[in-house]
């Protein structure tokens, strides 16, 4: 029996049991049974290369956006507007088959977003080349998911349920959980608050599912079976995801305030250019960029090619800023001066932990290195033996 005929079999048994006090303990067991299998299933197999058919581009610009869809929802339309890279486009599915980027030059930044083939039903499995075009959005910072505003709203579904058996969690957090594997002593439970959804034997259960006997597991929040089996599995990717509704020009104006007022939701239509530039500003604010201008010292601060940070790659500190222009220049700070939001005033001193935001103007001033010596009654040190016996003796007269 394969990988994905044994996943099924455990579907079907958890969709039988019915879900009580009693059962808690066995469907726990089930989901740690079917989060193993997928974790294979996206493993290489045995004795190959590593090296299959892909379609990875090469990283560009400052930050990385995926577009993720069914097929014929406006993906290819959607990158020709944003960036003016022709994708193919045409009334049948499956007309992208394989990645193609484009650049967003949006806000002094350089954005690259990837138009990737439309996935279906099972594309965790492997069905329609979806791992490729999944393995791809993960390496991407948000995803833009595009659906048909003039479809159900189960496509949506579908295409989260296909993201999150691959491990892709959209708009989520990373769960307050603390875990690490010990060599001996057990298994050590602790939690700081009341636990509803997990107690001490399911805990055991699931970790022994794992084959881990000794570990030490600290609860920081009421936290579920699946944030416990993810914390373990430790593959899993926490991703933010703007929903883009497509094609609204064909329904009615109050399906179109539905939409809009979802959470996380941009209505759009790329047929007749609507709402493209609220997209881009939605996709600014969820990405976090922050530009950072520089200023020479006597010079006017150069506003033409910022520093682009982000909390997600790195941090936004005056350090990791040091660190982006030159990874020898943080020793060599004595303290930088910072114009901006972040400031209290202007020019404000500030050190290596002080957090920039958008648009901060930064100049760095450097210590100066001890000259060796120096002139006349303005020496930096005195050539003059310290101690008296360390004072030259002079030659005896000679008589």
């Amino acid at each position: 029996m394969g990988i994905i005929e044994k996943i099924k079999e455990i579907e079907a048994e958890m969709a039988r049991t019915q879900k009580n006090k009693a059962t808690e303990y066995h469907l726990g067991q089930l989901k740690a049974k079917i989060a193993k299998l997928r974790t294979q299933l996206l493993e290489p197999p045995k004795g190959s290369s590593g090296g299959g058919e892909g379609f990875e581009v090469t990283k560009f610009g400052h930050g990385r956006v995926a577009l993720i869809g069914f097929p014929s929802v406006g993906k290819s339309t959607l990158l020709t507007m944003l960036t003016g890279t022709h994708s193919e486009a045409a009334s049948y599915e499956f007309t992208t088959l394989t990645c193609i980027p484009g650049i967003i030059h949006y806000n002094d930044t350089k954005i690259q977003l990837l138009d990737l083939p439309g996935i279906i039903e099972g594309a965790s499995e492997g069905k329609g080349r979806g791992r490729q075009v999944i393995a791809v959005a993960k390496s991407s910072d948000i995803v833009l998911m595009v659906l048909d505003a003039s479809k159900s709203e189960g496509h949506r579904q579908i295409l989260t349920r296909e993201l999150e058996a691959v491990g892709l969690r959209l708009n989520k957090r990373p769960p307050q959980i603390y875990f690490k594997k010990k060599k001996t002593g057990g298994i050590s439970f602790n939690s700081t608050l009341p636990l509803t959804h997990v107690d001490e034997k399911l805990c055991y259960q699931i970790l022994h599912e794992y084959k881990i006997h000794n570990a030490e597991v600290l609860f920081r929040e009421d936290a579920t079976v699946d944030d416990l089996i993810d914390v373990i599995e430790g593959n899993r990717k926490y991703m933010k995801c703007v929903y883009v509704y497509n094609k609204i020009d064909v329904i009615g104006i109050d399906d179109v305030d539905r939409l809009a007022r979802q959470p996380n939701s941009v209505v759009i239509s790329c047929n007749l250019k609507l709402n493209l530039d609220r997209l881009l500003a939605r996709m600014w604010d969820e990405m976090g960029l922050v530009r950072i201008y520089t200023k020479p010292q006597g010079q006017q601060p150069d506003f033409s090619d910022p520093v682009v940070l982000s909390a997600d790659r790195g941090g936004c500190t005056v350090e990791d800023f040091c660190n982006h222009i030159h990874r020898s220049l943080v020793k060599d700070v004595k303290y930088v001066l910072v114009w901006g939001t972040s400031a209290r005033h202007y020019p404000q001193h500030c050190g290596l932990s002080h957090n920039l935001r958008d648009e901060d103007v930064v100049q760095i001033v450097k210590k100066k290195e001890k000259e060796e010596g120096g002139r006349g009654r303005f020496k930096s040190h005195s050539n003059a033996p310290a101690r008296i016996s360390d004072r030259e003796k002079k030659a005896p007269l000679k008589t």
